[in-house]
């Protein structure tokens, strides 16, 4: 399975109003490797492992690979993680026929907010809405299995993008 998306950074607290649902994620890294990446997750009441491959050049398209879990092999398997354990709020907005999965991020890197979009191609034209900030697809730095390494809050970048 290969996965399109952009990632933005977010410049206000508007998409909430559009939003159709949030929900709570908690999740870790079994490996943080450019090459691939081993993800666990919750989401609400459910939990998945991730495996993801390298991003192309310009770090829109990678290789994902998921299977759903138990909630109890997934909190098992967090246990087992890199030490930075992500927790976020994810709202899922609506906008101009495509979906967007913005990511309120808490803990260590409290204050990070992330939008990201799938595509069906990587030239696939969207319309962005008006709190979309900077583009950062391909920004390793704000790679969710390297804010498990280096949080946003310790890592000394900010570029004004709370909400």
């Amino acid at each position: 399975m290969i996965e399109i998306e952009r990632k933005f950074l977010v410049t206000s607290s508007e998409y909430r109003n559009s939003a159709i649902s949030k929900e709570r994620i908690v999740q870790g890294f079994l490996n943080t490797d450019p090459e691939r990446t081993v993800r666990v997750r919750i989401k609400e009441r459910s939990g998945f492992l991730t495996v993801k491959g390298k991003s192309n050049a310009t770090g829109t398209t990678r290789f994902e690979w998921e299977k759903e879990i138990l909630v109890a092999e997934a909190e098992q398997l967090i246990s087992l993680c890199k030490p930075v354990i992500l927790k976020k709020t994810r709202y899922n907005v609506p906008y101009a026929g495509h979906l967007f999965e913005v990511d309120e991020f808490h803990g260590a890197n409290e204050g990070l907010v992330i939008a990201e979009v799938e595509l069906k191609s990587e030239t696939e034209i969207f319309e962005k809405p008006s709190w979309l900030g900077i583009e950062i697809t391909g920004d390793i730095r704000y790679y969710n299995s390297q804010l498990s390494k280096n949080p946003w809050s310790e890592y000394g970048f900010n570029v004004g993008n709370k909400p």
